[in-house]
C-alpha cells in the first residue's frame, strides 16, 4: 500500500512540474513576442542616437521624440553597392544586413588575404548615412565599420567630411573588449584624436595608422594606440584597412571625391 502511495505521490509531483514548465514556457514565449516590437523600437532609437552623436548632432538630455525628429530632418539613409560604389535608389528600410550575410546571392566570402578585419563574409550592399545642414546640403557622411578585436566583434560609425577622407568623428557602439584596456575604444578622449585625421592618402588608399604608443605630433594619418591593448588597437587598424579599402567603401569614397554627392 505504501508503495502505491509513493508512486502516486511521485506521479503527481512530476505532473505538477510538467504543468509548471509548460506554463512558464508559455509566459516566457508570450513575453518575448509581446516585447519584440518594443525591443526593435529601442534598437532603432539607439542606432539613431549613435549616428547623431558621431555626426555632432546629439545633445545631452534629448528625448526619444527629439532624437527621432532631428534624425528625420538631418539624416538620409542610403544603400551603396560596395562593388561599384554607386548610391542606389532602393529603400534602406527593406535591407537586412544580417540576412544578406547568410545569402550567397547577397554577399561574398572573403579569403584570409582579403579579410584583415576577420569578418569572413561581406554583404554586397551597405547602408550609409548622409548628414545634411539646415539647407539640406550634404555636410558629412557616416559609414558603419566593424572588425574583430581581442575578444569581440567591434562595431563603429565613422563620420567623414564630404572630401571622403577627413574624419569628423568616430563612435564604437557595440564591443566586448576588456574594460579599462581595449574597452577604452569608447573613451571620448581617445576617440577625439581621430577628428581631422585622414583615412586615405592622396592616391585613395587606406592610410590611417593606429600607432603602438604615441603618434608623432602633426601626423595627419596617425592616432595613438591603446595602452596595454595591442590586439584591440590592431583590430581597429584592421577595420579601417578593410572598410576604407577596395572591398569596403573604397569605390564609394572614390565616387565621393569625384563629386558623386553633388552636395545633395
Amino acid at each position: 500500500m505504501a508503495d502505491i502511495k509513493n508512486n502516486d505521490s511521485t506521479g503527481k509531483t512530476l505532473l505538477v512540474v510538467l504543468v509548471l514548465c509548460l506554463v512558464c514556457s508559455i509566459v516566457v514565449a508570450g513575453s518575448a513576442v509581446g516585447l519584440k516590437p518594443l525591443q526593435q523600437e529601442q534598437r532603432a532609437l539607439d542606432k539613431q542616437r549613435n549616428i547623431l552623436a558621431v555626426a555632432g548632432l546629439m545633445q545631452d538630455g534629448m528625448s526619444a521624440d527629439e532624437v527621432a525628429k532631428i534624425f528625420a530632418e538631418r539624416i538620409s539613409s542610403r544603400l551603396v553597392d560596395l562593388k561599384t560604389g554607386e548610391l542606389l535608389d532602393s529603400d534602406p528600410a527593406k535591407f537586412n544586413q544580417a540576412l544578406a550575410l547568410k545569402d550567397p546571392q547577397m554577399s561574398i566570402v572573403l579569403e584570409a588575404s582579403q579579410d584583415p578585419a576577420g569578418i569572413k563574409r561581406r554583404s554586397n550592399l551597405a547602408e550609409i548615412y548622409l548628414v545634411r545642414d539646415e539647407q539640406k546640403r550634404v555636410q558629412e557622411l557616416v559609414l558603419p565599420i566593424y572588425g574583430n578585436g581581442l575578444w569581440s566583434m567591434m562595431y563603429a560609425f565613422v563620420a567623414l567630411e564630404t572630401d571622403g577622407r577627413t574624419v569628423k568623428g568616430i563612435t564604437y557602439y557595440d564591443q566586448g573588449e576588456t574594460p579599462g584596456l581595449g574597452g577604452e575604444i569608447e573613451n571620448p578622449n581617445w576617440r577625439a584624436q581621430f577628428i581631422g585625421k585622414k583615412v586615405l592618402d592622396d592616391d585613395g588608399l587606406p592610410a590611417l595608422k593606429v600607432m603602438k604608443g604615441a603618434a608623432r605630433p602633426g601626423d595627419e594619418f596617425a592616432v595613438d594606440g591603446l595602452s596595454g591593448a595591442t590586439l584591440t588597437s590592431n583590430g581597429v587598424q584592421h577595420s579601417f584597412d578593410f572598410w576604407m579599402g577596395e572591398l569596403g567603401f573604397g569605390p564609394f569614397l572614390k565616387n565621393v571625391r569625384e563629386g558623386a554627392l553633388n552636395n545633395g
